[in-house]
Parts: C-alpha cells; sequence; structure tokens
C-alpha cells in the first residue's frame, strides 16, 4: 500500500498545504511518495526530497505543468496512478480542480476534504457546513481524497532523504491553454497559513471604514486580513479575503472577528481556530458562542482603543 500526494509548489519551493497532505497521507500506512509536475521545478523536488515522511519524490518537467492547469496535472497523475492505493491533494483551489477529474478518470468515488483519518479505508469529513461529521468508509481499489489541510499538522520540511525519480511529462491538453495572470500583490501572511487573522464583516459598512479599522489592527499584530462573505460582498473586501464554506477554511494560532455576526457558512471556515475573539455590539451574535473570548462593544470605539493599546 503506497499513496501519491499531489505537491503544490510554484516551481521552487513546496506550499505549506502540501506538509499537511503528507501527514495526512502517512496516517493511511504505507510509503510516501510525492509528485511534483512542473516546469523547470528542480528545486521544488530538492525540497520535497527534505520532507519527513516522504519515500520518493517523482518529478514530472515539462512546459505543460509550468501553470498547473487542471487538465495538464489530472493527465500526469493518471499517468502514473496505476501503482498506488491512495492519491491525495490538498483541499486548495488547484487541489479541488485536479482531483475530480483524477476520479472520473478512474471510476471510483472521490472522498472530499477529509478531517480525519480513521483506517487506511476510512475517513471522517464535515457536511452541512460542518455541523455534523461524516464517517465515510471507500471500497474503491484507489481512493482519492482531497484533504482539508488545517485539521492535520504539517510534516517537517527537514530531515527527509527521499529519492527523486525523474518521470516523463504528458503533453499539454489540446482543448486549454495557459493565457496569463493577474495575481494580487499583497505584503501580508498567506491567509491560509497564517498564526493570526482579523477578519471584518459587513457591520464595518463601507470597504473606507473597513481598511481605516482593520488595517491598523492587522498591522499591530503582523496579522493576515479576512472577511466574511457579507463583507465580500458588499465590496468592502476583495474576494480572496473571503473566510467561510464558501471562501478559504483557515484555522490560525488567533481569530479576531470584528464586527462578524457568526452566519453558519462562516463559523465552518474559522471554528477550528485555536483561539477565537470576537468584537460585537450585538450580544445574541452566535460569533460569541463559539468565541473563546467575546467583547460586547462598538468596534468603532473598541477597535482603535486595542490599537493603541498594543
Amino acid at each position: 500500500m503506497t499513496s501519491l500526494v499531489i505537491a503544490e509548489h510554484d516551481n521552487t519551493a513546496i506550499k505549506s498545504s502540501t506538509l499537511h497532505t503528507i501527514t495526512a497521507a502517512v496516517q493511511c500506512g504505507g510509503d510516501v511518495h510525492v509528485l511534483v509536475a512542473g516546469a523547470n521545478a528542480a528545486a521544488a523536488a530538492a525540497a520535497a526530497a527534505k520532507i519527513a515522511g516522504v519515500a520518493k519524490v517523482l518529478h514530472a518537467d515539462g512546459d505543460a505543468l509550468g501553470h498547473g492547469l487542471a487538465e495538464n496535472v489530472a493527465a500526469q497523475v493518471l499517468a502514473i496512478a496505476g501503482n498506488y492505493s491512495h492519491i491525495l491533494f490538498p483541499a486548495t483551489a488547484s487541489g479541488k480542480n485536479a482531483a475530480p477529474r483524477v476520479a472520473a478518470k478512474l471510476d471510483v468515488a472521490q472522498v472530499s476534504e477529509i478531517t480525519k483519518v480513521v483506517s487506511p479505508d476510512t475517513f471522517e469529513r464535515p457536511i452541512y457546513a460542518g455541523n455534523a461529521i461524516a464517517t465515510v468508509q471507500s471500497l474503491d481499489a484507489k481512493k482519492v481524497i482531497t484533504v482539508r489541510t488545517t485539521n492535520f499538522d504539517s510534516a517537517a520540511d527537514t530531515g527527509g532523504s527521499a529519492a527523486i525519480e525523474t518521470v516523463a511529462a504528458v503533453a499539454a491538453h489540446a482543448g486549454s491553454a495557459y493565457v496569463g495572470s493577474e495575481l494580487a500583490k499583497n505584503d501580508r501572511p498567506e491567509l491560509t497559513s497564517a498564526k493570526i487573522i482579523v477578519s471584518g464583516g459587513r457591520a464595518l459598512g463601507s470597504s473606507e471604514k473597513f481598511n481605516a479599522v482593520i488595517t491598523p489592527l492587522a498591522d499591530k499584530l503582523g496579522a493576515a486580513i479576512g472577511a466574511s462573505r457579507a463583507a465580500v460582498d458588499a465590496g468592502y473586501a476583495a474576494n480572496d479575503l473571503q473566510v467561510g464554506q464558501t471562501g478559504k477554511i483557515v484555522a490560525p494560532q488567533l481569530y479576531i472577528a470584528c464586527g462578524i455576526s457568526g452566519a453558519i457558512q462562516h463559523l465552518a471556515g474559522m471554528k477550528d481556530s485555536k483561539v477565537i475573539v470576537a468584537i460585537n455590539k450585538d450580544a445574541e451574535a452566535p460569533i460569541f458562542s463559539v468565541a473563546d473570548y467575546g467583547l460586547e462593544a462598538d468596534l468603532f470605539v473598541a477597535i482603535p482603543e486595542l490599537v493603541k493599546a498594543l
């Protein structure tokens, strides 16, 4: 029994989501191999070989794989899938894009966003916006899995000495081609890997107030900035800052929710945070039910005072 983890990387370094996924793969039992599919990605393959728990790194290098197009990544996985009992992807945008293609081609049921490995064929995953946990047993010979990375510890990125094996890169898919990217530049920590997150909700009233209130606190704490879906829909914050079931799933050491009522879909994305602080003037706000510390106050008064105190 051998597991294959599909690495997320930028052709130079391995992303943290891969480290968490490797931990899940180790818990499935057997050896763990990592596929690094990219263009000029030798540095990423070398980094993957140093990860604790990895027995072998498969390095596929070709122009078609340089930008992580799901069609090409899925084809690369399928080209080597025959040797593996478990194929694991991080439950990120790219992982969710490629994994269903692999599962469909293998004619197996995908097991999505697992939060716990019970046994090699049995897993736990959240349902109903995280209000219930389902235990799922897969009888498929090959198990295609996406991993909710916030529920697994990060594998050590040093200490390993895996062999690197070169595999033939697949040809580019005829139906899709990389055109270009418009990347948001952000000096703050990545939302899904940040240790501290300050999030704002619809109560902030405007994008100007959102920036005026949330940004100074995030600056003081060296935190990433998040937002509720209501704040994003209202145009107060960018889409890539959304935390929740339809946004990003986070589990930082400290999550500060400012003016967020605590709708079910938002709680599904952050309730696994180690410490949750809620600031809201509505004493009945659902966010207080999951908060470790709650402050019933006007955020426009409380947050500036907090910034001054810091």
